[in-house]
């Protein structure tokens, strides 16, 4: 019965310890899938901005300011949850591109954030009167999309 019981338990352990980063890593797959959602519609509207301010597109005062209002939005949802300790590329190779220093230099990810935030917001207060009003705020967006992928984002 000793025997047994000591059978038992080392199998549970096993499974504890071996397990366990396995039922981790399946437990992250949603706050990756929120991660890369946020970023398709920040795409999707700095996209349709994009190609105003080339004159790809006509200008549309309502279209602009709805995808403006939009980023303005997206950059204030609040989705510390989906960057869970751990749920990095190092962790995870091939389900994830953040790079690990997301966590480790947390302070520059918040301030290109915050810049994001701002630039949003100028974009927000100008995209609807008129085509300069987003030539004037696009690159700032830009620049704080650049500045995160490049020090966060792994290559594809």
């Amino acid at each position: 019965m000793k025997r047994k019981l000591g059978l038992i338990c080392a199998a549970a352990i096993a499974v504890g310890t071996f397990a366990g980063p396995v039922f981790a890593n399946d437990s992250f797959d949603g706050a990756i899938k929120a991660r890369k959602a946020l970023m398709t519609l920040y795409a999707f509207n700095l996209g349709q901005l994009g190609a105003m301010a080339k004159g790809e597109v006509e200008y549309n005062a309502d279209q602009a300011q709805a995808a403006a209002n939009n980023l303005k939005d997206l950059a204030a949802v609040n989705l510390g949850a989906a960057w869970p300790q751990g749920s990095d590329s190092t962790a995870l190779p091939g389900k994830t591109r953040a790079k690990v220093e997301a966590w480790s230099n947390y302070p520059e990810s918040a301030k290109i954030h915050g810049d994001l935030v701002a630039a949003s917001t100028a974009m927000a207060a100008s995209a609807g009167n008129g085509v300069d009003g987003i030539r004037k705020n696009i690159g700032a967006i830009g620049a704080t999309c650049t500045a995160c992928h490049k020090a966060f984002r792994e290559p594809q």
